[in-house]
């Protein structure tokens, strides 16, 4: 009647029930014939042997069998499917009987009621295509061919599946567009592509799967924008798009997707500013818009998003503050606003955010201290603040649990490493009670100018006394010497100037005499 035979009965008294009921019933048109009924019989005896054989198969190889053979349908889908792959591991191997056993023995094959319900032949090593015939098997609920090395386009006949639920071909090499027909698949559950060579657009058929929850397409060449649609499927909580082509801007109807709890739109080539309206995904606990061209500023209703625990805006073009009111973010765990132009301080009130293992705050225009407050987050294990123009002193307990990398490219922070020591403060006088209250000075650091300038004016002092001794001691020694030659000079003179004195007088006497 419908091309597939039928067997209800369970094992192991089958064979009597069966051939009792289906003589019965023969009996009616051939009660006068003895000999017609002996044929029957035989035959039926014969089926029953076989049948037995093959719910033996059944229990030896541990496979669940319903009992009922494969429709002829499906059994051609099946071969036509064999045909078209390439089985490099010879893991079909035993898709190889009149199809009598395609429910009860076929690697990867699930059945009920004689019809395919799944396919499921992950991690084969398959190549090879999809066969369009697939579309034949219309009790087909799951495919999983994922991690293989299919190719060849996405089959346009998986639209014809009215029972579909889940499409798994991620990781294989599957290219060409997604075929709108997969919008017709109004029972699909999941639809999971990713890691393929897909090209085209995302079709806005989609939408009309209004039970898809899981939708990935990641890392592919799909283009295009994202479509306005989408927001039309209500029970989506994952949508991974990243690692594509896909441009224009976010649209702000994906806050409708209330379920949403994942929502992946980094490397593509986004633009525009962040909706507003995305503040309202109150289930949203992963948000990832890195590596785009998004620009504006960060919007203070993501602040609402309190399940939120991945939130990456990494290399944009934000701008303005970071607000305040990201405290709000009491889930958060991994917050990565780097490479983008945000100015203005850290906010204090990150540090309220005890949940935060991975801070990242890098190449930025940053300005003003670390907060102190920063020292509360003892889970933080992840943390970079370099490439801002941040100033003042490193808190120890940060300096102390990161390497100098997390703050370099800041020339007014110090105290992060030993190359950067921070100046010593000037000791505070405590003054005596009779001098009353202290009164306030306005003091201001030497910087290492100052210092270098001081230490050589003390140098040259200290030279300039070392050159006055040594003139000192010269002349002492210089007029020592001198003193010394005049007394040795003198003695001689008046020795040889005593002759000649005494001459005259011996004359002068001689004279009167």
């Amino acid at each position: 009647m419908d091309g597939r035979i039928q067997l209800r009965i369970p094992f192991p008294n089958c064979c009597t029930e069966f051939l009792h009921s289906h003589l019965e019933g023969k009996a009616d048109s051939s009660r006068g014939s003895h000999k017609r009924k002996e044929k029957w019989k035989r035959a039926h005896l014969q089926f029953c042997v076989f049948l037995l054989i093959f719910l033996g198969f059944g229990l030896v190889s541990g496979k669940k069998w319903d009992g009922v053979v494969v429709t002829q349908a499906d059994y051609q889908a099946l071969n036509a499917l064999k045909h078209e792959f390439v089985d490099f591991r010879g893991v079909l191997s035993s898709w190889n009987d009149s199809g009598a056993g395609a429910c009860s023995g076929w690697a990867g094959i699930k059945c009920v009621n004689g019809q395919v319900i799944a396919i499921q032949l992950p991690w084969k090593g398959l190549g090879g295509r999809i066969s369009e015939k697939i579309g034949q098997l219309q009790a087909l609920r799951r495919l999983s061919l994922h991690d293989n090395v299919l190719v060849g386009p996405v089959p346009t006949s998986l639209g014809f599946l009215p029972h579909l639920r889940g499409v798994y071909l991620f990781n294989n090499r599957l290219a060409g567009s997604i075929p709108p027909s997969i919008g017709n698949c109004l029972l699909l559950q999941t639809l999971d592509l990713s890691n393929n060579q897909l090209t085209g657009i995302i079709p806005p058929t989609l939408a009309n799967s209004t039970r898809l929850y899981r939708l990935n397409l990641s890392f592919n060449g799909i283009s295009g924008s994202i479509p306005m649609s989408l927001s039309q499927a209500p029970s989506l909580t994952f949508l991974a798009l990243q690692h594509n082509n896909i441009s224009g801007s976010i649209p702000a109807s994906l806050s409708n997707l209330t379920m949403l709890e994942e929502l992946n739109l980094s490397h593509n080539q986004i633009a525009g500013s962040i909706p507003d309206e995305l503040g309202r995904l109150s289930r949203l606990n992963s948000l990832d818009l890195s590596n785009n061209a998004i620009s504006g500023g960060f919007p203070e209703s993501l602040s609402k998003l309190s399940s939120l625990v991945t939130l990456s805006l990494r290399n944009n073009n934000l701008e303005s503050q970071i607000p305040e009111s990201i405290e709000k973010l009491g889930n958060l765990s991994v917050l990565d606003l780097s490479n983008n132009k945000f100015k203005g301080q850290i906010p204090d009130s990150i540090g309220n955010i005890t949940s935060i293992t991975s801070l990242h705050l890098s190449e930025n225009n940053l300005t003003g201290e670390i907060p102190i407050s920063l020292v509360k987050l003892q889970n933080l294990s992840s943390f970079d603040v370099s490439y801002n123009n941040l100033s003042g002193i490193v808190p120890s307990v940060l300096a102390r649990k990161f390497n100098s990398s997390s703050f370099v490219g800041n020339v007014q922070l110090c105290g992060y490493s030993s190359s950067t020591p921070c100046p010593s403060p000037e000791p505070e006088t405590r003054p005596s009670p009779s001098q009353g209250p202290p009164k306030h000075h306005l003091r201001r650091e030497l910087s290492t100018k100052d210092i270098i300038l001081i230490a050589a004016g003390a140098l040259l002092v200290v030279l300039l006394i070392l050159c006055c001794v040594l003139i000192c001691c010269l002349i002492r020694k210089k007029a020592a010497s001198k003193a010394k030659t005049s007394k040795n000079g003198g003695g001689l003179v008046t020795s040889r100037s005593a002759k000649p004195a005494a001459a005259v007088g011996e004359r002068t006497n001689q004279e009167r005499k």
